[in-house]
Parts: C-alpha cells; sequence; structure tokens
C-alpha cells in the first residue's frame, strides 16, 4: 500500500487525536459505557427524555459515514462512539496535532471543528419542513440546546489555568499565520488561559491603522477577516438567497429575523443591503467599529451555535461553508448605530462555531459614542462572521480588493482597512 499523501495525513491526525480513547479500543470495549463526562451526561440525558433525538443523531452519524466511509478520518461510526468523542472533545486544547505537520496549526484545529459539525450537519428527510435553516440536527431543538450548551461548557474549560502551557504557546508561535512574531500583541506573559491567548488584544492600536480616520463615509473592516460579499435587501426587509449548501430554492431571510423581537429598527433597512465577513480561527478576534455614530441599541440573541461543513473527497479535506442564511437563527449580538449623516448602520457579530460567547465592551451602552476603529467586542474560541446591514440612503459599495486566485473571491483584510464606502445621505 503506498503512503497516503502529506495532506491526507495531516488531517487524518487532526481528528484521530480527539479520538484516542475511541479509536484505540475495540469495538466491543467501545460499546460498554465508562464514566462519561458532565456535557456526555447531559446528551444521554437529553436523548433518553427524547428518544427520537437518540434516533436523528444515529441517522445523521450514518449519513456522514455514507459521506466519508473512511474511518480512519471519519472514525465515529455509531452513537456510543459519538459519546466517547464527546467526552474527548470536551476536555480537548486546541493545539498543534504532529510534530513539523505538513499543514499549520491553524489547518489542523479547522480539521478539528469542521469534524465535529461535519457529523452534525448531514441533511435527514425526517427534518424536512421544520422551519429549519437547513434540515440537519444540528439546528433542530432540543439537540441544538445541548450543542450550545457544549460550547459553553467548553468555553469554560478553555477559561481554566489548564488550557494552557508554554508548550502550546510555542506551537502557535511556529505558525506565521497567528503572526505571533510581528509584535502586533500584548505580550504573551499576559496569557494564562487558551481564551486569553485566543482574545488577545493588540500591543498597541498603531499596530491596526484605520483607514481614512477622518471620513466617516469610508467602512473599515470591522476584524480581521475575509468579505463574502453584498446582498441586497428588498422593500419588504427580505435578503434572497439563491441556492447554497443543501438549499436548493432560494429562500427569503428578514431583517427582523436578524435583529430579533425586540428591536425597534426591525423594518429600518428595507431597501439596504447586507455585508458579511468570516473569521477564521488564527484571526485577530477582537472586532471594531468599522463606523463611528452613538448606540441606538445594544442586544445579544442566543439561539444556536452551528457551522455547515463539506467533506472533499479529492482534497481529503473537511471544508468550512460561510453561506448566507443560517447567519438569522446563530447566537449573535446586534448593535445599532446612528452614523448622523448617513443614516443607520447595523452591527452584528456573529459566533460561529465553537464559540462559547459573544462580547462587548463595557462601554458600549445605549447612548454611547464611538469613533470608528474602537473596540466594539470579542468572541472567544472559534472561527467567527461579522454582519453589518446598511440603510438603504446610506448607498454602500464594497471596495475590499479581490484575491489573487481569480475565482472571484476577496481579499483577507486586517482590522481598519478600507471596507467599502457609503455614498449616500440621509433625507
Amino acid at each position: 500500500m503506498s503512503a497516503a499523501p502529506a495532506r491526507y495525513q495531516a488531517v487524518r491526525a487532526a481528528v484521530v487525536i480527539l479520538l484516542l480513547a475511541v479509536a484505540a479500543l475495540p469495538v466491543s470495549a467501545r460499546e460498554q459505557a465508562p464514566a462519561r463526562a458532565t456535557i456526555t451526561q447531559q446528551l444521554q440525558a437529553l436523548i433518553e427524555a427524547h428518544p427520537e433525538v437518540g434516533d436523528l443523531l444515529t441517522q445523521s452519524i450514518a449519513a456522514a459515514a455514507k459521506a466519508n466511509p473512511d474511518p480512519e478520518t471519519n472514525p465515529v461510526q455509531t452513537l456510543p462512539e459519538y459519546y466517547a468523542f464527546i467526552d474527548e472533545s470536551s476536555k480537548l486544547i486546541p493545539r498543534q496535532i504532529v510534530a513539523n505537520p505538513p499543514d499549520r496549526i491553524r489547518d489542523q484545529i479547522l480539521q478539528l471543528i469542521c469534524y465535529f459539525y461535519f457529523l452534525v450537519d448531514q441533511p435527514l428527510d425526517a427534518l424536512k419542513d421544520k422551519g429549519l435553516y437547513k434540515n440537519a440536527i444540528q439546528y433542530a431543538p432540543p439537540f441544538s440546546g445541548w450543542l450550545r450548551d457544549f460550547t459553553i461548557n467548553w468555553g469554560q474549560f478553555l477559561n481554566t489555568r489548564a488550557s494552557w502551557d508554554q508548550a502550546t504557546y510555542q506551537q502557535f508561535l511556529a505558525d506565521p499565520s497567528f503572526g505571533l512574531m510581528r509584535d502586533w500583541y500584548e505580550p504573551p506573559t499576559r496569557w494564562t488561559t487558551f481564551n486569553e491567548f485566543f482574545a488577545r488584544y493588540l500591543r498597541d492600536p498603531s499596530e491596526r491603522p484605520i483607514a481614512a480616520p477622518n471620513d466617516p463615509r469610508v467602512v473599515t473592516s470591522p476584524a480581521d477577516s475575509v468579505p463574502q460579499g453584498v446582498w441586497p435587501i428588498d422593500e419588504q426587509s427580505r435578503i434572497k438567497v439563491q441556492g447554497g449548501l443543501g438549499v436548493k430554492l432560494a429562500r427569503f431571510f428578514t431583517i427582523p429575523q436578524l435583529l430579533g423581537p425586540d428591536s425597534a429598527y426591525a423594518d429600518a433597512f428595507a431597501g439596504g443591503v447586507l455585508t458579511h465577513t468570516f473569521l477564521n480561527v488564527n484571526d485577530y478576534h477582537r472586532y471594531h467599529f468599522p463606523v463611528g455614530g452613538t448606540v441606538k441599541e445594544a442586544d445579544q440573541i442566543q439561539q444556536n451555535v452551528a457551522l455547515e461543513v463539506t467533506w472533499d473527497d479529492n482534497t481529503r479535506r473537511y471544508d468550512p461553508v460561510d453561506s448566507t442564511g443560517w447567519q438569522f437563527s446563530q447566537t449573535r449580538g446586534v448593535v445599532i448605530v446612528d452614523t448622523g449623516d448617513t443614516g443607520l448602520v447595523a452591527l452584528i457579530p456573529m459566533g460561529m462555531a465553537m464559540v462559547s460567547s459573544v462580547q462587548f465592551e463595557d462601554d458600549v451602552t445605549v447612548g454611547s459614542s464611538h469613533a470608528k476603529g474602537d473596540m466594539l467586542g470579542n468572541f472567544l474560541f472559534g472561527g467567527s462572521d461579522f454582519v453589518i446591514v446598511f440603510q438603504k440612503q446610506v448607498g454602500f459599495e464594497l471596495t475590499a480588493p479581490k484575491d489573487d486566485t481569480g475565482d472571484g473571491g476577496y481579499a483577507h483584510l486586517l482590522m481598519g482597512e478600507a471596507y467599502g464606502k457609503m455614498t449616500g445621505d440621509r433625507q
């Protein structure tokens, strides 16, 4: 048998590290009932109270095995194996999997996250026509509620000193994609937990210069991220999403859904535009005001903590998908900013995947005023998304440069770089 390609080996290692307790045991031993982590016991109790959840989870695991039957890159094939997988995941420290890997630590961690969600992102006929974003169990209560509890539980572990040590720091230091060698960030002596590292501060604001600080019409990138595009909002406050992963027909999502049931500005963005930008796991995870103005509303909405994932049989990798639509039922923050001359802008930091919190700075309150580039808040562990919604009269235009791949995507931006511009005036 020929050796597996280097990239395949890295994916295999990244997935299997979570499952040492599973993959090292014979099937008969895996079927036994060892002492479980508390969060796993909560899932077992949920399934005992709602047997249909166990049926759906079993169907999802089987569908994942059909999509990727390779037991080395998809070792969870049964519900007991899934329990063991959750045991291991609940105490995982995100870090390097193998020494001198062909993939960087960022890519290995991304594979771990993607595999976790691949198992629960499979389309299921039993969930069709249930009003979910996608007919996958990760969007379906009560399992979706347990999934949120898992991310909170893991986030609490990542807030402990047990989640961080010098060896882990050295691994991230050696991966240039995290930028720790560029003198961007505060001294690493301030990081005593994984989440302190992940939500690290800049050494000085000058490390992220703000584009056109005196021109309020220039919109800056709210975070280190990759813009995903612009979607028009119709006069009924809907955006139309054509196709998309698991969505065969056009679907409409409404701005009132996005802003939440308590927003006084639910209909204020009819005829405007929506844009969103994706943060990877290696990005600076503090987000900033992309426009200046006065806060009119500030809210946090607790809903799903999901991630769309595909398995690429050619590259032997799990790939995250940042489509448009999942944000409307996702855990998120919502801040409405009155920019003055140009109108209202909604800033919506979006928890994606294993994000245990979407946090605002203490000074972000109703009535507070902020300059473009001021800190708005931060995410904890996980890739994330940031949505910005503009009123019709703002006349927003995305000016971010395209990347050099030729596929029409946008280049990665640093927080503070020019993202777009507002061309209209408040009437």
